[in-house]
């Protein structure tokens, strides 16, 4: 049986994801699919909607449970 998709926002983009938890990582390659070229860059995730309606932030090697509709803010903040 395939995984149930979730509908989630990145940047105000719809995605698709798998039920369950999205990493960190995850949500950067969504939202930078040339990150790879930013070794160095650092990334900040803020998401809303969350279950029970939580809010909150994401550093690297994070994951959080998504439900329908949540929406991710993903921003390049730099080199580290």
């Amino acid at each position: 049986m395939a995984d149930q998709l979730i509908e989630i926002f990145v940047n105000t983009k719809p995605y698709n994801e798998p039920k369950g938890k999205v990493t960190y990582t995850r949500l950067v390659e969504i939202a930078y699919p040339d990150f790879e070229n930013f070794p160095n860059a650092t990334y900040s995730i803020i998401y809303e909607h969350g279950q029970g309606n939580e809010q909150g932030t994401l550093s690297k090697g994070d994951s959080v449970e998504i439900v329908k509709g949540m929406s991710f803010r993903v921003k390049r903040t730099g080199e580290s």
